[in-house]
């Protein structure tokens, strides 16, 4: 049977993905929703190939040329939140793919769960933000969320037929990215195009930049909270340079389970589009005789104050890790112009946390509320970043 499915972030690199991996099985999936985000050209390319009903652009400047060059397709153009909102919603899709970088990614995955629809979630931000909001609506509505992260989809792998009382702390492992073997006072030196130059994976800017400072593995931990209920005393991190295990859950015999593979985002992808069913398919598989050895350092959290901030954010719940994840937002983006050096990203996330810890937010913000000290957040954080520059 042919799973219908939605991708929003088509253009992306998670989404490119997908396509490769729908293209592989094409009797198993049909794309119903492409949506991209300012890759014009890219979107139109996909739309030839897989012929989807709906087509969004993120970029709403770009809107009129995109209806223009599908004229006579057949096929509707949509724009902006709004659009991305529709096709997560559309009675004909089964699966949202949410793939999307950044916050715009929560009201879509939202309506889409009020929706009825499954979905494959490769969004940290819309558990770090709203994680209180996400869970209880994929409960209520009984839908499935599946990880695309590698590190949760090997959580989820490991935990599979297993009781919440057989767990004693899921383990997180984190390349280390670039600067794993630096002193603390190096970091001020460090480049963009070091930063860039992460040593396993290929991912978008973002990302990649997040894994040097490893506030990917800070957001990962607040997602793991809610994606598996797992308070976070129970949830550690440890430094794993071959990036061959994804991620182990420790039981309380003292057991440890481990998920491992090749450094290919295509394996999680995977899972989360077929599951509970797992294809054969063209991809390298891992070699376990290459000679390569494992080896586990614990996280330097001198060198990576990332993770304690998003540890404490994450306790601290409420508004606090919005606000953690609007400011790395802005401050990464903010180093990848050249607008701060590398270590302005943990200053400026440091110093707005510490604000907010003074004001007054409600324990359990809704969506309203997120949103708006999402946008207050941002503002801020430029004005820090302009005073900088």
């Amino acid at each position: 049977m042919t799973k219908k499915i939605a991708i929003l972030g088509s253009t992306g690199s998670i989404g490119r993905q997908a396509l490769e991996i729908i293209r592989e099985f094409p009797e198993q999936f049909e794309v119903i929703a492409l949506s991209g985000g300012s890759n014009l050209e890219l979107l139109l390319e996909q739309t030839v190939i897989f012929k989807p009903k709906y087509v969004t652009i993120g970029e709403t400047a770009l809107y009129s040329e995109l209806k223009s060059r599908l004229a006579g397709t057949g096929i509707q153009v949509l724009a902006g939140l709004d659009g991305l909102i529709e096709l997560a919603v559309l009675s004909e899709v089964e699966l949202v793919l949410t793939a999307v970088v950044g916050s715009i990614g929560i009201k879509p995955t939202l309506a889409a769960i009020r929706a009825g629809k499954d979905i494959a979630l490769a969004n940290k931000e819309t558990l770090v933000a709203a994680g209180s909001i996400i869970i209880p609506a994929v409960k209520q509505h009984g839908v499935n969320l599946f990880p695309v992260d590698s590190e949760h989809s090997a959580i989820f792998q490991c935990l599979e037929g297993r009781s919440a009382e057989q767990v004693a702390r899921l383990i997180l492992t984190a390349s280390g990215g670039p600067f794993r073997n630096l002193q603390p006072q190096d970091l001020e030196k460090v480049t963009l195009e070091q930063a860039l130059q992460h040593p396993n994976w290929k991912m978008g800017g973002k990302v990649t930049i997040d894994s040097a400072t490893m506030f990917n593995k800070g957001l990962e931990i607040i997602e793991a909270h809610w994606l598996f209920d797992m308070p976070y005393e129970r949830i550690a991190a440890v430094i794993h340079p071959e990036s061959v295990i994804h991620s182990m859950v420790e039981l309380v015999d003292g057991s440890t389970i481990a998920q491992l593979g090749p450094c290919d985002m295509r394996l999680p992808i995977q899972l989360a589009l077929t599951y509970p069913e797992r294809f054969d398919n063209s991809f390298p598989k891992l070699d376990l005789l290459s000679g390569k050895q494992l080896n586990f350092y614990p996280v330097d959290r001198r060198l990576f104050p990332a993770v304690e901030l998003a540890y404490q954010a994450g306790r601290a719940g409420g508004v606090m890790p919005v606000v953690l994840n609007a400011a790395n937002e802005q401050a990464v983006q903010a180093f990848l112009t050249g607008k701060i050096e590398f270590t302005g990203i943990i200053r400026i996330v440091s110093e707005l946390m510490g604000y907010y810890q003074k004001e007054g937010y409600s324990s359990h913000p809704d969506i309203e509320e997120i949103f708006a000290v999402d946008r207050q957040v941002r503002e801020q954080a430029d004005q820090l970043i302009q005073r900088r520059g």
